[in-house]
């Protein structure tokens, strides 16, 4: 433990902060004047606290490297890069003039989140990045890959722009803000070549139409989902996945296939004010159709049996479905056990 925590000289510091953290039980944002601009004294913390922090992302370390090691048999580990980090954490309190801290990250309002989202986090300033050399995004790639074989880029249109909605406004009154696009994509280019990963551009949502060009130039998957891929016309019900795409049926921020087959998560989205009465009555309707001409698809393409539309078989056949498809990658999710399977070598 000790030769891995002297070999990370960030990971004392990150360490305090959390006894810090844990002695005062309060956001950074609320410490006296010094103690918040890190001026941290041997009295402000427990060492035993810190020692615990310490051990815990020593046993992490460990952990990740056991998993990694699995690549030489073919297995890779996929992590996600998130798109942004908790304002009460270690990285802005460190490192706040990077960090835009007078606005949040979110997206505009769209047919899903009607009321646009507010994701609650201080977007990377692109300015400050460039002049800092963007050692903060480069760190954060290289920790990533040094156990990752896949790596899953949240929101991969924040490497063009970025939502930023300033505080104490609503989500839809914000603004683009665009990023160094080609320095962003060299680098993860640089990067997933040395560590010999894949590198996957979650585009899902609104996504303008220069992202995925930019995701196939730089030989970056695309991501498939199949409900978003789902088409009432009985002409062109499910398009196929592309092969430079990682085919999946759900993402973390998407209802699960229960929820969407069964309207759940319409039932939800009243309740949260995203839709009235009568936009979730027409929501319902669509649900229909695409669950008719679905099964449709499915039966005489050998998926789904005869009769069988219970929400286990059909899963199962929207499973096969991806199984047999020509994406590069697939994310299997069924019964609580999940799994991302290479279908191309």
């Amino acid at each position: 433990m000790q030769r891995y925590v002297d070999s990370h000289l960030r990971l004392k510091d990150y360490a305090l902060f959390r006894a810090v953290c844990a002695r005062r039980r309060a956001s950074w944002w609320t410490w006296p004047q010094p103690l918040r601009d890190g001026a941290v004294r041997d009295g402000d913390h427990d060492r035993e606290v810190m020692r615990y922090h310490l051990y815990v992302q020593w046993l992490a370390h460990e952990r990740l490297s056991s998993l990694a090691a699995a690549k030489q048999a073919g297995c890779s580990l996929c992590l996600d890069l998130p798109l942004g980090t908790n304002p009460d954490g270690y990285d802005v309190w460190r490192q706040r003039s990077l960090f835009a801290l007078d606005v949040n990250g979110g997206a505009p309002p769209d047919s899903f989140f009607t009321k646009g989202q507010n994701w609650g986090f201080p977007p990377l300033h692109p300015q400050t990045l460039r002049e800092q050399g963007c050692r903060y995004f480069i760190a954060s790639i290289q920790n990533h890959l040094r156990y990752a074989g896949v790596l899953r880029i949240d929101h991969a249109t924040g490497l063009h722009r970025l939502f930023w909605i300033p505080k104490d406004f609503s989500a839809p009154e914000g603004v683009y803000v665009h990023y160094r696009t080609e320095e962003l994509y060299a680098i993860l280019a640089l990067e997933s070549y040395r560590h010999q990963a894949l590198l996957v551009g979650e585009d899902l949502g609104t996504v303008p139409r220069y992202v995925r060009p930019a995701l196939a130039r730089h030989k970056a998957q695309r991501m498939y989902a199949l409900p978003f891929e789902l088409s009432p016309d009985p002409k062109r019900t499910l398009r196929a996945a592309p092969t430079d795409s990682l085919a999946c049926m759900s993402t973390h921020d998407m209802p699960t296939f229960t929820s969407f087959w069964r309207g759940l998560d319409i039932q939800d989205r009243v309740e949260l004010g995203l839709m009235d009465q009568a936009q979730a009555r027409r929501e319902w309707s669509r649900l229909q159709k695409l669950k008719a001409t679905l099964l449709v698809f499915l039966q005489p393409n050998g998926y789904l049996g005869k009769g069988r539309s219970g929400t286990s078989q059909v899963l199962t056949a929207c499973l096969k479905f991806l199984g047999s498809s020509r994406a590069g990658l697939a994310r299997i999710s069924h019964q609580g056990i999940e799994k991302r399977l290479s279908l191309r070598g």
